[in-house]
């Protein structure tokens, strides 16, 4: 390949594409080979690039996204045109709620066949318009570099997706062009107005509590947030599915707040009467009444912070927005508030005495929880250990594997409802560390992005966890870690239904299942038919033991290990108790039936 310069010279277009990826620093790219892409993909390899073949483009999206969520580069997906790229738009989704800088490139039908019906023709961009934050169309081969570049620069700067959509007959032919260098922002901390208003609120909270979200972890701010905290003597609480944003082991942490987050974050939020949130869109979802608990404060000072100007009090009310960096912003406020005289200081030490009281009545709850308490629950416990021995109950088994995570570990969670349980028990010490689909919540997330974070970071351990009616969807992709030398851990909680969505049937439609049974073979039977290892657990005392044996033979023998646990039916809160009601029937033949 020819060296990039700042002057134009003559080139293919495929070898434009090809060179821009690399100025990107593009090493690797998940797809599936296709005819309409195949004059770049024949440069990859000079180019150094290797191209991960994946079972299903879903798959290769999710990739993406846990490579790009973990290395804080760019995760680049490509397919066939039609139906490859269309198979991209659930994961995309995905990305897009994760602000993962994704660059999906989406070769098209060529330029004299669109409109003509031909095969695997598309409308590529309005499938993606929803998802993305900036879409290019290579409207003429010349513009390859030009548009090449921009998708990957906008990635960056808009904190999403982008789309780069190309023409299959445009790779072709010759141009003059220049390859751009790379264009990154330097986001800053926010106007000096708002942040003193911000460090003015804080100086008089005499309960403040920070919310650490996505963009702390995005930012590469877990330490400016915890000097900030430390400053502030004030508890911090993870925003929804982002565990990873403050460190478990510190006396101020508390958990996540959100769907089956931590009573003990819930609590101290409740009594704040300043909240800083920092790098969070304070979204529905992460902040719903949870445990009975309606732990919003009411009468708080809200200061949010986020790099996204549009996300400012968009959810909740503010009194304060700074757009910045989360990083940056909190330097500034740390920095603001180091030699001031806080309302706080005088309460400090009883607050740390709150949050140690408040976290160690979590523990012991979360301890003494063993399982769950409809009675719903307790019958299926009752019928299981008459039927089928006595199954692991899933509260349990999440504690065991807390206990065994090695350090330094990954973890990827399906959507479902034990992964959902799953958050309570989740803890990490570094950023980058926890993968989940977001407010999109998708099924078949969970094995694929690890596979990505695993690219990104080999060195680490990578576990997913899975229910399986969201495994069926992704479990193909265990050939993708078996062939192409890519160890991951997965545990597969092997509960045989669709449990969150059961949960509403025994709610609100008084137990009148619908469409919610999973029978199915051994998970671990399968995988190994695939080529990975496969380890059944159905005694709770063989738990830890089972996840410490494969995540060793991942580090040491680059094997892929699935590890299928035997569980209860037994169900969690619902997902969407608020959206929900008893239902209300007006013809005859169906009034009796309610």
């Amino acid at each position: 390949m020819s060296e990039r310069t700042a002057q134009p010279q003559k080139m293919t277009p495929s070898e434009a594409f090809v060179e821009t990826l690399a100025a990107n620093g593009v090493t690797e790219i998940f797809g599936i080979m296709g005819s309409a892409f195949m004059d770049a993909m024949d440069i990859f390899a000079p180019a150094g690039i290797k191209l991960i073949p994946v079972v299903h483009e879903q798959g290769a999206a999710h990739m993406a996204d846990g490579y790009a969520r973990v290395s804080g580069r760019h995760g680049v997906v490509i397919g066939q045109n039609g139906p490859g790229i269309s198979n991209c738009v659930t994961a995309i989704a995905a990305a897009f709620w994760a602000h993962s800088p994704v660059v999906i490139v989406t070769p098209e039908a060529g330029t004299m066949g669109i409109g003509l019906g031909g095969f695997q023709e598309a409308n590529q961009l309005p499938m993606f318009q929803e998802f993305t934050k900036y879409q290019a169309h290579v409207n003429n081969p010349a513009r390859m570099a030009e548009l090449t570049a921009r998708a990957f620069d906008r990635a960056m700067s808009e904190m999403g997706p982008t789309q780069l959509n190309i023409p299959r007959d445009h790779f072709y032919g010759e141009i003059e062009t220049a390859i751009p260098e790379p264009q990154r922002l330097d986001r800053g901390p926010g106007g000096t107005r708002s942040l003193d208003e911000a460090a003015d609120l804080l100086a008089a909270a005499e309960f403040p509590v920070i919310v650490a979200g996505g963009g702390v972890v995005f930012a590469d701010g877990v330490e400016e947030c915890r000097e900030l905290a430390e400053r502030l003597g004030a508890p911090v609480v993870n925003s929804y599915q982002h565990n990873d944003s403050f460190p478990a082991s510190h006396p101020q942490w508390c958990g996540p707040l959100g769907y089956q987050g931590s009573k003990a974050a819930m609590r101290l939020l409740s009594k704040a009467d300043v909240v800083l949130a920092l790098g969070t869109r304070l979204g529905p979802f992460g902040t719903l009444p949870q445990h009975g608990l309606d732990y919003w404060p009411k009468n708080a000072k809200i200061i949010q912070v986020d790099a996204d100007h549009k996300m400012l009090g968009l959810v909740k009310k503010i009194d304060v927005g700074i757009c910045g960096d989360a990083r940056e912003s909190a330097a500034a406020l740390t920095e603001r508030l180091r030699k001031r005289t806080l309302a706080g200081d005088s309460t400090r030490d009883a607050r740390a005495e709150r949050i140690r009281e408040e976290k160690a009545a979590w523990e012991r709850e979360l301890d003494e929880w063993m399982h769950e308490q409809d009675p719903y629950s307790l019958d299926m416990i009752a019928e299981q250990e008459g039927e089928d021995g006595d199954w692991l109950h899933p509260r349990q088994v999440l504690r065991e594997l807390e206990k065994a995570m090695p350090e330094h570990v990954m973890v990827s969670t399906d959507i479902g409802n034990i992964n959902s349980v799953a958050h309570s028990y989740l803890r990490f010490e570094e950023p980058r560390s926890f993968l989940a689909p977001m407010s999109f919540g998708n099924c078949g997330y969970a094995l694929p992005t690890i596979i990505g974070a695993k690219v990104a970071a080999p060195e680490r351990p990578a576990i997913a966890y899975a229910g399986d009616g969201a495994w069926g969807m992704s479990m193909g992709e265990i050939m993708t870690a078996v062939r192409h030398d890519i160890p991951v851990t997965a545990v597969v909680f092997h509960n045989r239904q669709w449990g969150a969505e059961k949960k509403n049937q025994v709610d609100f439609y008084d137990r009148r299942f619908v469409a919610g049974e999973l029978e199915s073979e051994s998970f671990a039977g399968i995988a190994q038919a695939m080529g990975a290892d496969g380890i059944v657990v159905d005694q709770l005392d063989q738990v830890g033991p089972a996840l410490r044996k494969a995540v060793d033979a991942q580090m040491n023998a680059g094997r892929t290990t699935v590890i299928e646990i035997m569980c209860t039916r037994e169900l969690g809160d619902p997902f969407r108790r608020d959206a929900l009601r008893k239902p209300v029937r007006l013809l005859e033949k169906y009034r009796d039936y309610v």
